[in-house]
C-alpha cells in the first residue's frame, strides 16, 4: 500500500435499496424522505459511505435499474431537492454518498432510445445495438434473432421492433436496451452526466454490470453466437460481452474524463459478474486508473448446481477456498469488496448461516465478524445489521421480482414441476433481500403507514431495529463494534492475510498482520462445538479483542462462535 492509503481502506459501506428502506408518505414504497428520517440510524451504526440504489426516473420494470432520465429523481422516491438534502445530511455526519450508475443499458422509455427507435436514419440509431434478422430469415420468425444469446432474465436477448423490422439488444429485460459503447457520442454523454452528479456533491459511483459495456463486435458490425445452453433453445453469450475487448480502454477513458484531478476523494466500484482474479488485478491496479474495487460473484455462486435456480448445499471448505484465493490474488495489487448479500442475493443469515431461532443471532454475528476481518472494504446491506432473514414465501403471488417471475414462466413451460420451481424461488429469489427493513414491531414494521409494495417478513415482531438498538448483545451492536474496530486498528484495514486450517469443514481461521502486530480470527461455521485447543493451541491463551459470545471456555469454540484475538 502507498504511504498514505486511500480513505476507503478504513471505510465500511452501507447499501440502501430505497424502495424497501423507509416510506415517509404512506404510499407503501420507500423514498428519500424515509431515508432522511433514518440518517441517524446510519450514523449510529458508524458507516462511512451510503450506496444508494437507483432513484432516477424509471418505469420500474426492474425496480429502477431501467432508467429513463439520468439527471432526475423519480417522483416515486421524491425530488432532486430531497436528494441534495440527503447529500448534505450525510456529509454533515461524515458519511459519503455513492450513486448507482447503470450505463450498460437504459429504459426503453429513455429519450435516447425513443429517438433511436424513431427511424433507421435517426442520429441516435447507433446509440443502441440495432441489427436486422439473420440472413435468409424473416423478422419475427423463430431463430431469426441476430444472435442466439440468452437473456439474464430468461428468453432471447433480442426484441423485434415491428415498425423497422429490426431487433434491439437487451441483456436483461426487454425494456432495458443496451447502450452501444462503441459509439463515442454515447460515452461522452455518459461522462457528462457523471460529472453533473459529482458537481452536485455525490462522492462516487457503484457501476452496475460495468464489465458488460464492451461487446465482441466484428469489423462488419456482426456479433457472434454463443455455445448452446443445455435444454434451452439459446446460447451462452457471456464470452462475447463479459470483460470485452475494449473494456479497459473505456474505463481508463472514463477515469480521465470524469475523475482525474477531482478535488475530493472519490470511490469507484465496478460490479463485474464473471470477473476472474487476474482480471480484477488489472481493473483495480491503481497504476491503471480504472476502478478502486470490484464486486465479484464467485463466492455467491458456490451453491449453484448449474445456475441459481438449481441450488445445492454449500460446503464451507469451498467458501474458504474461494475467499482465500481472492485475498491472495489481490494481496499485492488491487483491492477486494467484501459482501455476503445485496439487493440481488438472498439474506446472508439464511444462506450462509443458520436462521433457526436457536442460532440466528449467533450465526449472523459470526458471519459479520468473518467478513469484516478480511482484507478489503466491507459492504453491509440494509437489514443485515439486524440479522434479517429470507421471507417465508408460500405462493407465486407473493413474489414481485421480474427475474423470478420470468424464470417461473419459462421453467414451467419447459415441463418443470411448479412446486420444485417455487421451492427454488423461495430460497434464491432476489425478493428475499427486498422485503422492507424492520424498524419496529408494529403491523408493517415501522416501514410504512400504508400497504407495503411487498410483504413485511412476519418475524419483524421479534427482529427489528427498535428492539436491537439498546441491546448490547444484539446483531446491531456487534456490527457497531466491528465497524469501530476497522476504524481504530490499522491491522484490520491494512494487515496482510494468511489462511489457516484450509482443509477444515467447520472452522474458518486466519491471521491479519501489520508491522509485527497480529490478529488471529477464528469462526465456527457450524452448530457443533469445535476443539480450539487441538486445532490452534495459540488461540487459547491469546488476548480477546472482540467476540460475538460472552467469554467462556477458551479451549472450545461454541456453535457459531467468532473470536478476534491478538497474538503476543
Amino acid at each position: 500500500m502507498p504511504d498514505q492509503p486511500p480513505w476507503w481502506t478504513r471505510a465500511v459501506v452501507y447499501q440502501v435499496y430505497p424502495r424497501s428502506f423507509s416510506d415517509s408518505d404512506g404510499d407503501g414504497i420507500g423514498d428519500l424522505g424515509g431515508i432522511l428520517q433514518r440518517v441517524d440510524h446510519l450514523a449510529d451504526l458508524g458507516v462511512d459511505v451510503v450506496w444508494l440504489s437507483p432513484v432516477y426516473p424509471s418505469p420500474q420494470a426492474d425496480n429502477g435499474y431501467d432508467i429513463s432520465d439520468y439527471q432526475g429523481v423519480d417522483p416515486l422516491f421524491g425530488t432532486l431537492d430531497q436528494l441534495d438534502e440527503l447529500v448534505a445530511a450525510l456529509h454533515g455526519r461524515g458519511i459519503r454518498l455513492l450513486m448507482d450508475l447503470v450505463v450498460n443499458h437504459t429504459s426503453d422509455e429513455h429519450p435516447w432510445f425513443a429517438e433511436s427507435r424513431s427511424s433507421k436514419d435517426s442520429p441516435k440509431r447507433d446509440w443502441y445495438w440495432w441489427r436486422p434478422p439473420r440472413t435468409g430469415m424473416a423478422a419475427g420468425q423463430p431463430g431469426a434473432e441476430p444472435t442466439n444469446w440468452h437473456s439474464f432474465f430468461s428468453g432471447p436477448t433480442w426484441e423485434l421492433d415491428e415498425a423497422s423490422g429490426e431487433y434491439y439488444l437487451h441483456l436483461f429485460a426487454r425494456k432495458q436496451p443496451d447502450l452501444n459503447w462503441e459509439n463515442p457520442q454515447v460515452r461522452q454523454a455518459v461522462y457528462a452526466m457523471m460529472r453533473w452528479w459529482l458537481d452536485r456533491g455525490v462522492d462516487g459511483f457503484r457501476m452496475d454490470v460495468i464489465n458488460m459495456i464492451s461487446k465482441d463486435v466484428a469489423p462488419d458490425g456482426a456479433l457472434p453466437d454463443g455455445p448452446q445452453l443445455p435444454g434451452l433453445p439459446y446460447g451462452d453469450g457471456t464470452p462475447h460481452f463479459l470483460n470485452g475487448p475494449r473494456i479497459h480502454e473505456y474505463l481508463q477513458e472514463m477515469h480521465r474524463e470524469v475523475f482525474a484531478g477531482h478535488s475530493e476523494p472519490l470511490l469507484l466500484v465496478g460490479e463485474m459478474p464473471g470477473v476472474t482474479i487476474e482480471q480484477a488485478r488489472l481493473y483495480t491496479d491503481p497504476a491503471r486508473a480504472e476502478v478502486d474495487m470490484v464486486f465479484q460473484f464467485e463466492h455467491v455462486q458456490l451453491d449453484f448446481d448449474g445456475d441459481k435456480w438449481n441450488p445445492r448445499p454449500l460446503r464451507m471448505r469451498d467458501l474458504k477456498a474461494s475467499l482465500g484465493r481472492w485475498q491472495a490474488g489481490l494481496a499485492e495489487v488491487g483491492w477486494n469488496s467484501l459482501y455476503w448479500d445485496n439487493h440481488d442475493q438472498p439474506r446472508a443469515v439464511s444462506r450462509f448461516g443458520d436462521d433457526s431461532p436457536r442460532h440466528r443471532r449467533d450465526s449472523a454475528t459470526c458471519l459479520a465478524t468473518l467478513l469484516h476481518l478480511h482484507r478489503g472494504t466491507p459492504y453491509v446491506y440494509q437489514g443485515e445489521e439486524l440479522g434479517m432473514a429470507n421471507y417465508p414465501f408460500t405462493a407465486l403471488e407473493e413474489f414481485r421480482d421480474v427475474e423470478s417471475l420470468n424464470h417461473h414462466v419459462q421453467a414451467v413451460s419447459h415441463g418443470a414441476d411448479p412446486a420444485d420451481v417455487l421451492a427454488a424461488m423461495r430460497r434464491m429469489s432476489r425478493d428475499n433481500a427486498r422485503t422492507p427493513v424492520q424498524w419496529d414491531a408494529s403491523p408493517h414494521a415501522g416501514f410504512t403507514t400504508g400497504t407495503p409494495w411487498i410483504a413485511v417478513n412476519p418475524d419483524h415482531v421479534e427482529w427489528n431495529a427498535q428492539a436491537q438498538r439498546p441491546d448490547p448483545d444484539s446483531v446491531f451492536a456487534h456490527h457497531r463494534r466491528l465497524i469501530a474496530l476497522r476504524h481504530e486498528d490499522p491491522v484490520v484495514a491494512l494487515g496482510d492475510f494468511t489462511m489457516l486450517l484450509a482443509g477444515h469443514d467447520e472452522v474458518y481461521a486466519f491471521t491479519r498482520s501489520l508491522d509485527g502486530d497480529t490478529l488471529l480470527v477464528v469462526c465456527n461455521l457450524s452448530a457443533t462445538p469445535q476443539p480450539l485447543a487441538e486445532l490452534l493451541p495459540e488461540a487459547v491463551t491469546a488476548e480477546v479483542v472482540l467476540g460475538n459470545l460472552p467469554e467462556d471456555d477458551p479451549a472450545v469454540l461454541r456453535p457459531w462462535e467468532a473470536r478476534v484475538l491478538r497474538l503476543p
